[in-house]
C-alpha cells in the first residue's frame, strides 16, 4: 500500500470508499473525481490506482459499499410479512439516505443485478419462507425491485406529495399490496 507522507498512513478500500460515498452524496456523481477524492484523502492521486484501477471501478465500489451497508432483516422467527415489510421500508429509507448513489445504481443496471448483494439474498429468502417456488423466485424478486423502485423513482421525481408523512402512508400501502400480492401468489400455487 501507498503510504503518503503528507498522511502517514495507508489508504485501504474501507477508507476510500466511505469518502467517496460521502462526496457522491454531497455533490452527486459528477462532483466525484479521482483529484476530489484524493484531495479529500490527503493523498497524491497516483496513490488511488493502487485500489482502484478506474473513476468507473470506483464507482462500482461506491455501489457496493453503500448496498453492504443497508440494513436488512435478520434470519429470525418474524413472520415472513413483517420482513418483507421491513425489507420494503429499509431499501425505501436507503435510497432516500443516499440518492445519488441509488439513482447511480438505477442507471447502471448491471450494478443492482447482483444477486450475491445482501438486499438480494435477504429478498430470496423472504420469498422461500412465503411459499414462493424456487423457479418462481427470480421473477417474483424482479417484479417486487421494479415496483418498489418505481415508488422510490416517482417520489425523486417529484410525482408525489411533497408531504413526508404523507409519502411514509403511501409507501405503506404500497408495501401492504406487496404483502397481499405475495400471499395470493402463494396460496394460489
Amino acid at each position: 500500500m501507498a503510504v503518503s507522507a503528507r498522511r502517514g498512513a495507508p489508504l485501504n478500500l474501507d477508507e476510500i470508499s466511505s469518502t467517496a460515498v460521502r462526496l457522491m452524496e454531497e455533490s452527486g456523481v459528477e462532483g466525484l473525481s479521482m483529484r476530489k477524492l484524493a484531495a479529500e484523502l490527503q493523498v497524491n492521486p497516483m496513490s488511488l490506482y493502487h485500489h482502484v484501477e478506474s473513476k468507473e471501478a470506483l464507482l462500482g465500489l461506491v455501489c457496493a459499499t453503500a448496498a453492504q451497508r443497508m440494513h436488512v432483516p435478520p434470519d429470525d422467527d418474524t413472520p415472513w410479512q413483517e420482513q418483507l415489510r421491513a425489507l420494503g421500508l429499509a431499501y425505501h429509507r436507503h435510497a432516500k439516505e443516499h440518492p445519488a448513489v441509488w439513482g447511480y445504481v438505477h442507471t447502471h443496471p448491471r450494478l443492482v443485478s447482483d444477486r450475491r448483494l445482501p438486499v438480494w439474498q435477504t429478498l430470496y429468502r423472504i420469498l422461500r419462507l412465503a411459499g414462493v417456488p424456487e423457479p418462481e423466485l427470480r421473477r417474483t424478486s424482479e417484479i417486487l425491485h421494479a415496483f418498489v423502485s418505481g415508488f422510490i423513482l416517482a417520489e425523486t421525481q417529484g410525482h408525489m406529495s411533497d408531504d413526508p408523512e404523507e409519502i411514509d402512508r403511501t409507501f405503506d400501502a404500497a408495501i401492504q399490496l406487496i404483502v397481499d400480492g405475495v400471499a395470493g401468489f402463494t396460496s394460489s400455487s
